[in-house]
């Protein structure tokens, strides 16, 4: 990402994002943090390409995002990027297994069926392939959510709040295997985070203040980010923009 901003409204615009300089190294683990309303979802979606940023460039692999057709930047996003969104984004009509599969099927990809039965057996939903969302709990739903965005293999997986509807052992049991993508894999991983626990399973920290970088740090260990995260609180605004 280079000199990225992004504004929202026209007659009294909110700066969700201002010129955010940033590199994300293939094969590592990112957490991105800051108050709410620091600009955390805006980054993600952004560099996801499911968001066009209002200014600056965003390139994933060294493809510039912004010289993309919609279909292009659709077809991009099914072959190399996986998401994990906040609010699951599960097709309500599908089952558990048609939700995990439907990227790869879009894709017209056949994932590794070992790998498939590995990651639903790490994220715990093996009795459950054949439900549909409305019959699983938030906690499982989001394991569903983090199941679809592996399956495929991703060269980049972008995670918004990934844990927050997870209790503690599913949450290490989840963050586990992000970590193991990174480690085993070789893939990217970029996650949002409110969870300091969480985000020392990163190889980096990324603390946003005002929709700009506040810190950027190696993985500081769970209570220096704690920290961290005190100090920049009490000069927060009440309303920045988007998470």
């Amino acid at each position: 990402m280079e000199g990225v901003s992004k504004t929202y409204g026209d007659k009294q615009p909110v700066v969700a994002l201002d010129s955010v300089d940033v590199h994300f190294r293939r094969g590592t683990s990112t957490a991105v943090m800051g108050p709410s309303g620091s600009g955390k979802s805006t980054l993600l979606h952004c560099a996801a390409g499911l968001d066009r940023p209002t200014s600056g460039q965003v390139r994933i692999g060294g493809i510039d995002l912004s010289s993309l057709s919609e279909k292009e930047l659709t077809k991009l996003r099914r072959g190399r990027v996986g998401f994990v969104f906040q609010a699951f984004n599960l097709v309500a009509a599908l089952t558990v297994e048609q939700n995990i599969m439907l990227p790869s099927r879009l894709s017209r990809r056949a994932p590794d069926p070992l790998w498939v039965r590995e990651v639903v057996e790490r994220v715990g939903l093996g009795s459950r392939l054949r439900h549909r969302p409305s019959e699983l709990s938030g906690g499982q739903q989001q394991r569903v959510a983090i199941a679809r965005a592996l399956v495929s293999r991703p060269e980049v997986i972008f995670c918004d709040e990934p844990t927050g509807a997870l209790d503690t052992k599913t949450a290490a049991e989840v963050l586990a295997l992000l970590r193991s993508v990174v480690d085993e894999a070789g893939q990217t991983v970029i996650m949002v985070t409110h969870d300091p626990v969480a985000a020392s399973y990163a190889d980096r920290v990324m603390v946003l203040t005002d929709g700009r970088i506040g810190q950027d740090m190696p993985q500081p260990g769970a209570a220096r980010i704690a920290e961290q995260l005190t100090l920049i609180e009490p000069r927060q605004p009440a309303l920045r923009g988007e998470g």
